[in-house]
């Protein structure tokens, strides 16, 4: 079904194809040029949790070959947790990873010599990219009926 408006290809249902090629049936909600309410807000939880999953993840060196990468990785987690951004059973398995990390440091040491000097740490550290700030806040309606994330 089409808008009757003339020129207007924008179909008032939701575009949203399943696996099994069934279309949603929901009305097109009004935020969002393709999607119905619930598909919209999927659509940028998916959009989030992409984008904050490489910015945790980014270590200062690219690795996580030291004590700082780590604890700069799992400082990144802490916040985005505490602004609610990622569930708590995520953040539980991920702190899990990060002591995993931790504990093969020694070992990890003694297969590669570290020479750091103290200015370029501290440049790397400088340079280090924090994480960015909760997206701002989508269309009323769909903040209205967004729930926070749950552990799932």
């Amino acid at each position: 079904m089409k808008n009757n408006v003339p020129g207007a290809a924008v179909s008032i249902r939701c575009q949203f194809t399943f696996a099994d090629g069934r279309c949603c049936r929901m009305p097109r909600h009004a935020d969002h040029s393709s999607l119905c309410l619930f598909h919209a807000r999927e659509e940028l939880q998916l959009r989030e949790a992409q984008r904050l999953g490489a910015e945790i993840s980014a270590s200062l060196n690219g690795d996580f070959l030291t004590a700082t990468d780590i604890n700069h990785v799992l400082g990144k987690l802490f916040t985005a947790l505490a602004q609610n951004r990622v569930s708590s059973r995520n953040a539980a398995t991920l702190a899990y990873i990060g002591q995993l990390l931790l504990q093969s440091l020694p070992n990890v040491k003694k297969e590669f010599e570290f020479n750091y000097d103290f200015d370029s740490w501290n440049q790397k550290l400088a340079e280090a990219t924090p994480l960015s700030d909760p997206p701002s806040a989508p269309a009323p309606a769909l903040l209205s009926s967004a729930t926070p994330a749950e552990d799932s």
